[in-house]
């Protein structure tokens, strides 16, 4: 998450505003576009908020992973997308030292949430798998209630001490016209490590003992099959853990794979351009835009839910209680 990170010896000649050379009509264009993505990340997301929050069929342990996901992504297309685009656009840095500093905060932290929100649904859906009545028995709303809490307060506050406790070298606005910032070479690993490496490991770790128990249970379920009526009900169970695991597992190897160019890139600054490896983070926040489409694709809740929504039903005082599964 080292997110706008550059060496200790650059200087700000490097990253002085060049003047626009594109014309009007393309500029203008430019920030239309910038316009729609945001749109289109933050109505998405919201979208799926709403769903999730307003029916009760939706109250599910997974669910609400999916929920703190999107709000992550909202966030994202709020707070983010917008400064990030247009600095992109501009060459420079527009905004002022007080919008740098919250986007700097804001930005690292939901950066750290939405990794560790896929690095729950990974753990999450290994659990469901392995063991789907132990896991309805132990794991309610209100414990995953709990853990996604208790990861949003830690994070934002890993994010503070981050930006607090790196001293001078914190580098907001180093230049007039940018907004940069610098980690101590100590900072910058920790952060690599806590960030990157360990919520990765675990999203690799539990999807492959999900893929792993996802061929034990095929095999299994073909036998249930096979025998009498009273096993369809595990067989039933299983089936739809499966394809839970196969939904989300497209979901977080899309994020993988919006991940790794920006985190490998961090890993060889020192060989590549600085503005690449600043580029190459929007493909974290572009994620945000397409994790609405996943589930519009792939879930047919989603699907009933937005017909209902779009269609005005959600008005309705009963519509918390509509079927959507």
């Amino acid at each position: 998450m080292n997110f706008m990170e550059v060496n200790q010896t650059d200087h700000c000649v490097q990253f002085s505003c060049p003047e626009r050379t594109i014309s009007t009509a393309v500029y203008v264009m430019l920030h239309l576009c910038i316009v729609v993505v945001v749109l289109l990340t933050v109505c998405g997301n919201l979208l799926i908020i709403i769903s999730v929050c307003q029916f009760k069929q939706l109250h599910t342990p997974t669910n609400m992973l999916i929920l703190s996901l999107a709000m992550s992504d909202c966030l994202v297309g709020l707070f983010v997308m917008p400064f990030h685009l247009s600095r992109m656009i501009e060459s420079c840095w527009i905004f002022g030292m007080t919008v740098c500093l919250f986007f700097a905060l804001i930005t690292f932290s939901v950066t750290g949430i939405s990794i560790y929100n896929v690095a729950l649904i990974a753990i999450d859906r290994y659990f469901a798998i392995s063991n789907p009545f132990l896991y309805a028995e132990k794991v309610s709303v209100s414990n995953i209630c709990i853990v996604i809490l208790s990861m949003w307060i830690f994070l934002v506050s890993y994010t503070s001490a981050l930006l607090y406790f790196n001293g001078n070298s914190t580098g907001l606005i180093m230049c007039p016209e940018q907004c940069l910032f610098v980690l101590h070479e100590i900072w910058s690993l920790v952060d690599l490590v806590f960030i990157f490496v360990v919520p990765c490991s675990a999203i690799i770790l539990f999807y492959a003992l999900v893929f792993v128990i996802a061929k034990k249970h095929a095999t299994a379920i073909r036998e249930i099959n096979v025998q009498s009526k009273g096993s369809k009900d595990m067989a039933d169970s299983m089936k739809s853990e499966r394809k839970a695991a196969k939904v989300l597992s497209i979901l977080v190897s899309v994020f993988v794979a919006c991940l790794f160019p920006y985190f490998v890139s961090t890993l060889i600054s020192n060989a590549i351009e600085t503005q690449l490896i600043y580029n190459l983070s929007i493909l974290l926040q572009l994620n945000s835009t397409i994790n609405p489409v996943i589930y519009a694709l792939f879930y047919p809740w989603f699907r009933k839910c937005l017909k209902i929504i779009l269609t005005l039903q959600i008005f309705r005082r009963d519509s918390a209680l509509l079927n959507v599964q």
